[in-house]
């Protein structure tokens, strides 16, 4: 099969071009914060906050490129094992990222959402947040969704608790468990399909991040550790998308 011409990416930045090449939905695992501060003999806090400043300028990128949902993994559920000072200093730079982010992004008509149980934080964590979802909930211009204590085996495993209680009560029959009933029950299940899924710092795995979703989404692992993956590196990442001839599975 021959690939169609690609859209470039800075066509899609201006608007023009054959459409239909850059990804609706693009995820990051954002990993390498603390590699990066380690490499420069500084404390890993470090690392989170340059990895901020990355998380803003891709978020800005996307938005230039008329990606309609970025998915950034901000906090899994594994994370909990970490040192109680480094989810202090993360819950802290949630906070402020927040805080300082937020009317930025309702005034450029992102939409906020997230994905996970991030009730489980602090109370003023939980509030700020669900202020930051009801504030956007009305843009349309794009979206940004935040995985936070999230885990794509507890979502998986959650869809199917629901499945089941629907069976028993007879809401859904057996022979109707398909894997839209399944897409339907997931967190993401009013998102565009998965097209990009990212991860920087040459780990090449998945780590419990949207394992349903990106059945059929293009991996693409880089060298690069978070805090120095920003517009340019985004727009490659594009540029290699475009390229790429997506056939689930056909010829």
């Amino acid at each position: 099969m021959t690939a169609k011409p690609a859209r470039s990416v800075d066509d899609a930045a201006a608007g023009t071009g054959s459409g239909g090449d850059i990804p609706r939905h693009v995820a990051i695992i954002m990993d390498g914060n603390g590699r990066w501060a380690q490499r420069r003999g500084l404390p890993r806090i470090a690392g989170h906050r340059k990895g901020i400043e990355a998380a803003r300028a891709v978020v800005k990128t996307a938005g230039a490129l008329g990606i309609e949902v970025l998915t950034l993994y901000a906090f899994s559920s594994e994370n909990w094992s970490r040192p109680a000072s480094e989810i202090a200093d993360l819950m802290n730079l949630l906070r402020r990222f927040i805080r300082k982010e937020l009317e930025a992004l309702a005034g450029e008509g992102i939409r906020i959402r997230v994905i996970g149980n991030y009730q489980a934080f602090e109370n003023d964590v939980v509030e700020l947040i669900d202020s930051a979802i009801a504030r956007t909930a009305n843009n349309r211009k794009a979206t940004l969704v935040v995985a936070l204590n999230y885990g794509s085996q507890s979502e998986i495993t959650d869809a199917t608790r629901q499945i089941a209680a629907d069976v028993q009560s007879g809401a859904l029959a057996v022979g109707d468990i398909t894997n839209e009933a399944i897409d339907a029950r997931l967190s993401t299940h009013d998102l565009p399909p998965l097209d990009l899924l990212i991860r920087t710092s040459g780990e090449k795995r998945l780590s419990n991040f949207l394992l349903w979703q990106a059945a059929y989404a293009e991996l693409l692992f880089t060298d690069t550790l978070w805090p120095d993956f920003g517009e340019d590196s985004l727009r490659q990442a594009i540029e290699e998308f475009t390229q790429r001839d997506r056939r689930y599975g056909g010829l």
